[in-house]
């Protein structure tokens, strides 16, 4: 009798098992189904980002000022002297002079934050992702340079990006969905900013071209994670390019007498920065919503 009840209890001990691990695989299958649903849809569709970080100024030691005094359109004069002797001799420093000489120093270049935002579309295929986006940056990075005279006086151009509006591609791979490994480029405009200093209180000086738009374009890289379904956290580094030759400041007479070195070759003398590009290496948090 005991032997038989023990096996009747094992019989319905093993009937209640089976029907358990049967009633419990369909649960299973569906949330195995809909975990990889979910990693799925990962980077696919529209979203938004909004970025943070700091720009850091591309140093150009061999920077200076050139000049056009003879009205040609070529920067490749010397302003000289009625003696003939180069009225620039002390030289140059890459950033803003502290004073009408070198020896009060000079300026460094400042690097500083970055902010923006971008809205951008991905399409993905399997463990690869293409996409593009359009953002729009500000930058406080700001990058000048300055010369001194003989006489003694120092004249400095300065320029910083006022914001930026570009567009690029990005295409990366999502190894099972969850986090993106991507490269991106592409161009824009940027509307850039300048300023004129001198110690000079007796020439005319006229800046020309402030505040225009110029072409630029951007590469670079990141990392995007999402951290919910709809949230992600990345990290992207990008060298940004633009191309910055217009902007000039022509100097006349003024008040100074005939023997002033900036009218001996014609009655002006044109002066701009000998570095044709504003550049400068981006480091970003972004945090992004996808739709």
């Amino acid at each position: 009798m005991t032997h038989s009840l023990r096996a009747c209890s094992a019989r319905a001990l093993s009937a209640i098992a089976l029907a358990a691990v049967v009633s419990a695989t369909p649960a299973f299958a569906q949330d195995a189904t809909s975990a990889a649903a979910t990693r799925d849809s990962h980077f696919d569709g529209l979203y938004i980002q909004g970025f943070g970080g700091y720009s850091a100024q591309s140093q150009d030691k061999q920077e200076r000022l050139k000049f056009d005094t003879d009205g040609d359109g070529s920067y490749n004069n010397t302003v000289n002297t009625v003696t003939g002797a180069n009225a620039f001799s002390p030289g140059f420093c890459t950033g803003l002079a502290r004073g009408a000489t070198p020896a009060a120093g000079c300026r460094g270049d400042r690097d500083g934050a970055e902010y923006g935002a971008r809205i951008g579309y991905d399409r993905r295929m399997g463990d690869w992702v293409v996409g593009g986006l359009i953002e729009g940056t500000k930058s406080n990075a700001r990058d000048g340079v300055s010369g001194y005279s003989t006489t003694p006086a120092s004249y400095a151009i300065q320029r910083e990006m006022d914001y930026s509006i570009t567009a690029r591609a990005r295409a990366g791979y999502t190894p099972g969905g969850g986090a993106l490994f991507y490269v991106t480029g592409g161009g824009g405009i940027a509307k850039l900013d300048h300023d004129f200093y001198t110690t000079n209180t007796t020439n005319a000086f006229d800046p020309q071209r402030d505040g225009k738009m110029v072409w630029g374009w951007q590469a670079g890289g990141g990392t995007e994670i999402m951290v919910t379904n709809k949230i992600s956290l990345g990290l992207e580094y990008l060298y940004n390019r633009y191309y910055d030759d217009k902007y000039n400041v022509v100097v006349t007479q003024g008040s100074s007498a005939g023997s002033n070195p900036f009218i001996q070759a014609s009655d002006a003398t044109r002066i701009k920065s000998s570095d044709k590009n504003f550049d400068y290496h981006s480091l970003r948090a972004t945090v992004g919503f996808r739709f």
